[in-house]
């Protein structure tokens, strides 16, 4: 079972989404971070209630082999955006966004998000328009304002 399939549910449960999962190597320990949010935000609280439950759940499935150090946090100010869902919420944010392979001679864009559907999310850079394929984004985040 995928650590997505088994923590999902229960971060859903609680009343949370599951915005992201990282797992990084550090030495010879495994960091898994965990982020969560809600529309209302995340707090501290909601970070140790995530954490006690979804510790819980990976001692009794052990899912994880070796040493690991659990972590739970909010996605943060400068968030990735993962899903169909982010992209509708944050319209008229400002992201910056990655794509795979180079399209109009460029693969880096940072401009403010006009429109979002399943297949793509419209941006506007400058005075330029770009129509960009979800399935082609490696990743996109949004661009705090500071």
């Amino acid at each position: 079972m995928k650590l997505n399939d088994l923590i999902k549910p229960a971060v859903e449960k609680m009343g949370y989404e599951l915005t992201d999962i990282e797992i990084k190597t550090q030495d010879r320990e495994q960091l898994v971070s965990i982020f969560i949010d809600n529309l209302t935000g995340i707090n501290i609280e909601d970070c140790e209630i995530v954490s006690r439950q979804i510790s819980l759940l990976l001692d009794v499935e052990n899912p994880i082999s070796g040493k690991y150090t659990l972590e739970v946090s909010s996605p943060g100010l400068d968030r990735k955006l993962t899903k169909f869902n982010h992209f509708k919420r944050f319209i008229g944010n400002e992201l910056r966004i990655k794509l795979l392979r180079s399209m109009d001679g460029r693969r880096n864009f940072r401009g403010k998000l006009l429109a979002a559907n399943k297949e793509s999310i419209k941006v506007q850079v400058d005075d330029q328009l770009y129509k960009l394929p979800i399935d082609m984004i490696e990743i996109a985040r949004l661009v705090p304002l500071i």
